[in-house]
């Protein structure tokens, strides 16, 4: 799966979790900063993307942007 697909895919979670338009959500987006995420959004968030590509995102990942999510995604799976 390339980086394309996959931040593509990342993006559509993103944006169905967070009441967003796909377009509104961009690599360098940070979830708390642009999207106002708490952390019961940023969770649920990760569940949906353990179970889309099969990962295990643990919370000490370090995870603040979309860009984050998505290269470790891409390392991960």
């Amino acid at each position: 799966m390339t980086n394309e697909e996959i931040f593509t895919k990342v993006q559509e979670i993103i944006a169905d979790q967070l009441d967003k338009e796909t377009e509104e959500v961009k690599m360098d987006s940070n979830f708390k900063n642009d999207f106002d995420a708490d952390s019961l959004d940023i969770f649920e968030i990760i569940n949906e993307i353990e179970d889309e590509f099969d990962v295990k995102i643990e919370a000490e990942e370090g995870i603040d942007t979309v860009k984050d999510l998505v290269e470790f995604v891409e390392k991960e799976a």
